[in-house]
């Protein structure tokens, strides 16, 4: 059974598609979460209020946007 096996032959396209899907949902998520604590925290434990926890985070949340999003053209 192990001479059956050829290095480089074997079609992996279904596991690229699947590691990009998990790498994409964990950047993402992680954006996601870091958006809600920062919103949340600034919300509730300090005295900025809603609109203190509000601005802050649509401004994190921008960023991460604009540095987590894929780059046309370069990189692998």
């Amino acid at each position: 059974m192990a001479d059956e096996y050829h290095r480089g032959e074997m079609d992996i396209h279904e596991q690229v598609a699947t590691y990009n899907a998990v790498m994409a949902l964990t950047k993402w998520g992680s954006l996601a979460i870091a958006v809600s604590v920062l919103a949340l925290t600034l919300w509730f434990c300090t005295p900025f209020g809603f609109f203190g926890g509000l601005i802050p985070s649509l401004v994190v949340l921008v960023v991460g946007i604009l540095i987590l999003r894929d780059k046309k053209g370069g990189g692998h």
